[in-house]
């Protein structure tokens, strides 16, 4: 059998490939290559067990640190932090460590969601455009260009205008021009994987665009796929809070760290420090935790570093 016989270029494409868990010789488990890349940032590590940490604090702290963030209180409103409220109080009356939790979980949880959904929309969308190339992807590009031209926060304040923001709309609103990033990175990934070996072997053996598509060029794209979805969640989390600063963000019966944040500077000049900087302290240590994670993921999966 020929070196390039179609036959035997599709049965190494069939072979694991790194982003299928596949062999090294020297190095061993590609998956491993990338942990021990990974363990060895102390950065990376920090910005992991930070994420872990914030979502434990937003999703399991009101299961132990029990508050009330549904009624305003008057008769407690911007006290300063002690023992009866660790954080001190808001102008509302609501403890500050508790909405912080219930803040917490708001936008992490609108961080995560258009993260992963703009990716995976952002993934399909880019591979197509990348696989089939010519007159369809310079008309899917030139999509990409046109929604990454638009300056996203005018929009939203201008959305935000017309209908009345709930957690899954602004959900809905931060994907839509989410993934256009993902789908370019993407799309530059799928350019060049089309012009591999394995790829024509498929080709030649009578595999359709699809399975190609599906089995190796979204498989080979993992650590664009892993390291994007960091940076989404981030970007997703940053922009949360600077819509509720502006005022264009979630009811203010929602709590989140940017309306904290928002709600709380107009008393800063009054001396209530505390209504002020654990919000914003706790929105900058989330992105840059994600950041932390995706940079040290970006080079994990980096091969010329995973060769060394």
């Amino acid at each position: 059998m020929s070196v390039n016989d179609p036959r035997l270029l599709y049965e190494l494409a069939e072979q694991p490939t790194v982003a299928d868990g596949g062999e090294i010789a020297e190095g061993g488990s590609p998956w491993r290559i990338v942990l021990r890349t990974f363990a060895q940032n102390r950065l990376a590590v920090a910005g992991a067990v930070l994420i872990v940490a914030l979502v434990l604090f937003s999703f399991l702290g009101p299961l132990i640190y029990h508050t009330n963030q549904f009624e305003d209180n008057i008769l407690i409103t911007n006290q300063a932090p002690s023992g009866a409220h660790w954080l001190g109080t808001d102008q509302s009356g609501f403890d500050i460590l508790g909405r912080l939790m219930a803040g917490g979980k708001s936008s992490l949880e609108v961080g995560i969601a258009v993260g992963l959904v703009s990716t995976i929309f952002g993934l399909i969308y880019g591979a197509i455009s990348g696989y089939f190339g010519g007159v369809l992807d310079s008309v899917l590009m030139r999509i990409v260009d046109v929604g990454l031209a638009i300056p996203i926060v005018f929009l939203f304040i201008f959305m935000a205008e017309i209908f009345k923001p709930d957690l899954t709309l602004l959900i809905v609103l931060l994907t839509v021009f989410s993934w256009l990033v993902p789908a370019r990175l993407v799309r530059g990934e799928a350019l060049t994987l089309r012009t591999r070996e394995y790829v024509q072997a498929v080709k030649g053996m009578g595999g359709g665009s699809w399975r190609i598509i599906v089995n190796h060029l979204i498989p080979n794209t993992i650590g664009t796929i892993m390291v994007t979805v960091t940076f989404q969640v981030a970007d997703a989390i940053l922009t949360l809070a600077l819509l509720q600063y502006l005022g264009f963000g979630l009811p203010p019966t929602v709590p989140t760290w940017g309306g904290m944040l928002s709600d709380g500077t107009n008393y800063l000049q009054d001396g209530y420090w505390w209504e002020v900087y654990p919000a914003l302290i706790i929105i900058v240590l989330a992105v840059v935790a994600f950041n932390f994670v995706g940079d040290a993921l970006q080079d994990a999966f980096d091969v010329r570093l995973q060769e060394k």
